[in-house]
């Protein structure tokens, strides 16, 4: 992992960075592996709240490594498929730091974040039917963000298209300039760890599971769900720490007074 990917932390982030800047650090088995690798480091690790996927060189990723063939999966090697399902699988909150261009594979990777930032100079494409093939996999990432309308116009024309268009059609959520990528990074981190780790790792699971349920049973589940949280230990300490108008205790700073 330490070639293609590396593996950092620092606090309670993790940053799990594509290091090919050769290859556009286009989706060879071995960064595919690093990813996987590195996923599975910062679930285990219980001291890590948030992971960050980013890139060294111009190219955040420029998908399929069609040097290497374009396969998606290599054999008992997690391929692209469960790397993209690990990261919205994951409990913890994943979030691209997007610095530089992603093409193809590299779209769905963005796409398949749970929260996406890029700078303003970055450029994406679906450009598979260029080559020959479809956007086929990270559709199902990708398919849920854009409007039927957008998707047909990306996805037919292959053309490449702007950060901004990318945070206006919904694939990622914010187009920083350059220089502010990592004060948005740092924004959002802080703001995931003001909730409960618990607390997190439930509403993100609800953003990916109750749309896919039937009303009856999406409500069931919730109610469920609901008594759980504010029955567990975290639910219970975030309760009596707005009572006693204190920061609860997974927030640094324990002890301190809330603001009126």
């Amino acid at each position: 992992m330490a070639d293609a990917v590396q593996y950092q932390t620092s606090g309670p982030v993790a940053t799990i960075t594509l290091a090919r800047p050769e290859s556009r650090n286009a989706l060879s088995p071995a960064v595919l592996a690093g990813l996987h690798s590195g996923l599975e480091a910062a679930i285990a690790d219980a001291n890590i709240r948030a992971a960050v996927i980013t890139n060294t060189g111009p190219v955040f990723c420029a998908g399929a490594d069609l040097a290497g063939g374009g396969g998606v999966a290599g054999g008992e090697n997690p391929g692209l498929p469960e790397v993209l399902a690990a990261i919205q699988d994951a409990p913890k909150p994943v979030i691209a730091r997007i610095a530089g261009h992603a093409f193809g594979g590299g779209v769905g990777l963005a796409a398949a974040c749970d929260l996406s930032v890029a700078g303003n100079s970055s450029r994406f494409g679906f450009t598979e039917v260029r080559v020959g093939v479809a956007p086929a996999i990270i559709s199902v990432f990708c398919l849920p963000k854009l409007s039927r309308g957008e998707a047909l116009e990306l996805f037919l024309t292959g053309e490449r298209f702007d950060a901004s268009r990318a945070a206006a059609s919904g694939l990622i959520n914010l187009a920083v300039p350059d220089d502010a990528l990592d004060q948005a990074i740092n924004a959002l981190v802080e703001r995931i760890l003001l909730g409960s780790p618990a607390a997190v790792a439930a509403a993100k699971r609800l953003v990916y599971t109750v749309p896919q349920l039937p009303r009856d049973e999406a409500l069931a589940v919730t109610a469920t769900l609901s008594q759980q949280l504010f029955a567990s230990p975290e639910g219970q300490e975030g309760m009596a720490a707005f009572r006693e108008r204190r920061i609860p205790s997974w927030v640094a700073g324990e002890g301190t007074t809330r603001g009126s």
